[in-house]
């Protein structure tokens, strides 16, 4: 049971979906008490006197869209906030989100508002919302179930979950313990763990809301980590002869004012190549195009320590 006081005449506004949704469902429930008359509609928050106002905003995890990511850029259609406004974070900082929250924060002292927050000017004021040991053991008991399988967490709050479960004896059939991936299918028989799945995140390109293979996100981290080097080599078709010096173009490889010696060097490693290679290879490019990607990409690792991505070009002529 919460109850919301409130003095001196100041009310309360709500913003963000979910903290509506979820405010309404615990009102109903009586189990959030909030005072006759104090209550203010979003849509009504702008004509208060905002030195009475206190407004709940979901959003502490800087998530994208949330009402407080949005107050924080000033992008909110229901509120502004001012400079002698105070922001109170009452969450702790989830691990992996450390970079957003704190970008969302660095713009609240941009619009110079007074901010709380975990490791901040503050104490910690965090109230958890998961339930201790006790109260596990407690909805434990009460339920007393068949079959018992801990959710949401890390693999060793599950086991510790499932370790409080056998150690209650209250669950008559089986604690299961499961992670990403492992179906169980009940049946009238019972509970059966079946054959792994393929379990995780899925890539889409924004546009398509295509799939993106695990190769295209390989070659996509690959080229901006190391850049790509096309190599374009002119050959008579007839002769199968050399056609001028190999062109070599690069993008976010090397700077153009440093590069240009390897990349002359590179040029000689292409001959080299072409030079060595047997009539029988000559006339097969796709030979030829993956005997020059690996005694260049040999040669430019050990120059630069760098493993662009390497695309011979041939271009018979």
């Amino acid at each position: 049971m919460i109850d919301i006081a409130l003095e001196n005449g100041r009310k309360v506004g709500i913003v963000g979906r979910s903290m509506v949704d979820n405010v309404e469902i615990a009102h109903s429930l009586n189990m959030l008490r909030i005072p006759d008359g104090s209550m203010v509609r979003p849509q009504d928050i702008r004509t208060f006197d905002p030195k009475k106002l206190v407004v709940l905003a979901s959003g502490t995890q800087a998530e994208p869209m949330s009402a407080l990511s949005r107050i924080a850029v000033d992008n909110h259609r229901l509120l502004t906030i001012e400079q002698s406004d105070t922001v109170i974070l009452s969450a702790r900082i989830i691990p992996g989100n450390e970079k957003a929250i704190f970008r969302m924060i660095d713009h609240l002292f941009r619009r110079q508002v007074l901010v709380y927050y975990e490791g901040g000017r503050s104490s910690p004021i965090h109230v958890s919302g998961h339930g201790s040991q006790e109260e596990q053991k407690l909805l434990l008991s009460l339920v007393r179930p068949k079959y018992f399988i801990p959710l949401h967490g890390e693999y060793r709050q599950l086991f510790q979950h499932a370790a409080l479960a056998t150690q209650l004896g209250v669950v008559s059939g089986e604690v299961i313990l499961l992670e990403s991936g492992h179906p169980l299918e009940f049946t009238p028989n019972g509970a059966f763990r079946r054959e792994p799945v393929t379990a995780g995140r899925v890539l889409v390109d924004s546009g398509s809301l295509e799939e993106i293979e695990e190769v295209v996100v390989r070659d996509r981290r690959h080229l901006a980590e190391d850049g790509v080097v096309v190599t374009i080599i002119a050959i008579d078709k007839h002769t199968g002869r050399l056609e001028g010096s190999p062109e070599i173009v690069s993008r976010g490889f090397l700077p153009s004012d440093d590069g240009q010696e390897v990349m002359n060097k590179a040029r000689e490693v292409i001959l080299k190549t072409l030079e060595q290679s047997t009539s029988e290879e000559k006339t097969d490019w796709s030979v030829m195009k993956e005997k020059i990607r690996a005694d260049l990409k040999r040669f430019l690792n050990k120059q630069t320590a760098k493993r662009p991505l390497i695309l011979p070009v041939i271009l018979e002529i």
